[in-house]
């Protein structure tokens, strides 16, 4: 043995087709998601401010976006409704005429089966608190309370057709619940995508705008508290007890570690969602020339993959379909 070095791992970087051959991480468009949010009573998509490129859509909007969707290959839509009146127990997400159920209807007769139509089952988009559940006289979230909603409002959503509801609230017993109001219904074949791990974040700022949130407080009460890990292991554990077809990570480029380890013990299929936070991030820097934008909306996506992920759930999904198919 004689030179040095004898080793040289840059052989497997030289050119393009080298490093695509051996690239041990890739992206497909069928693994990604698109969140999109519809609105009641506009005539014409509204631009999210802190969101660069997103829109509250109409209902006619909804229905081209979730055609492109498909068109583009991507795996699924994320749904969320913002309706027109908020109460105290967001009535309107049980309202079998309420927005969110108009869409999916709209978006379920537009593409079938071309994309998985899912949808958000939370009342934070309906309530006027902004809490995800019904509120205590103390001014807490009721637990149970809110279980009870969440049941109404999967069954609402399987009648309108979706195929994936998703229930995001962090109650405990919510997949439990919602499975057994949707099989009570016979809805057996809805699936659930369980927000297994969803902490308590800063980066969900966005989102607020683009769900019209009134938020009072915060909501540290109920999602998980940053500082833990293995919660979300106790968390997983209970939402497969209980029945979940799939289970999320959410934040996403934050929380790569839970992501990791979530992904290493699950045997159900797992979601990351790439949130409002770190998707304005991204565009701001590129916006103000720090940053090539391109080059790292796909370094994201990438790392969230190569983490664990197998579905992402990404504002950009539409745009990064393309590119990997051009790829």
């Amino acid at each position: 043995m004689t030179g040095f070095p004898l080793h040289r791992p840059r052989r497997l970087r030289t050119t393009p087709a080298v490093r695509r051959l051996v690239a041990e991480t890739r992206l497909h468009p069928a693994q990604l998601i698109l969140p999109a949010f519809v609105r009641e009573g506009i005539s014409e998509p509204v631009p999210i401010s802190s969101m660069p490129g997103v829109v509250q859509h109409t209902r006619d909007t909804l229905r081209k976006a979730a055609v492109e969707a498909a068109e583009a290959g991507i795996g699924g839509i994320m749904l969320f409704g913002v309706p027109a009146v908020q109460d105290a127990v967001g009535s309107e997400g049980t309202n079998p005429d309420g927005i969110l159920q108009q869409a999916i209807r709209d978006v379920v007769a537009e593409v079938g089966d071309r994309l998985v139509v899912m949808s958000d089952l939370c009342l934070d988009e309906f309530t006027d608190h902004g809490h995800c559940g019904v509120l205590a006289p103390d001014g807490s979230v009721d637990n149970d309370a809110t279980l009870e909603r969440y049941a109404e409002m999967a069954v609402v959503q399987a009648d309108a057709g979706v195929h994936m509801v998703g229930p995001s609230g962090m109650m405990d017993g919510q997949i439990g619940v919602v499975r057994e109001a949707l099989d009570g219904a016979g809805h057996q074949d809805v699936a659930v995508l369980a927000y297994t791990a969803k902490y308590a974040s800063g980066f969900f700022g966005p989102f607020r705008e683009a769900v019209g949130s009134s938020l009072k407080g915060d909501r540290k009460s109920y999602q998980q508290d940053p500082a833990n890990a293995r919660e979300a292991l106790r968390e997983l554990e209970l939402d497969l007890a209980e029945g979940a077809d799939l289970v999320m990570v959410k934040p996403a480029m934050a929380y790569l570690d839970i992501l990791r380890q979530v992904a290493d013990a699950s045997p159900v299929p797992v979601a990351a969602y790439q949130v409002s936070g770190e998707y304005a991030m991204v565009e701001a820097a590129a916006a103000n020339g720090w940053i090539e934008r391109e080059r790292v909306i796909m370094e994201t996506l990438t790392s969230i993959q190569r983490a664990g992920a197998e579905q992402i759930l990404t504002y950009w999904a539409v745009e990064a379909a393309r590119t990997l198919r051009q790829q």
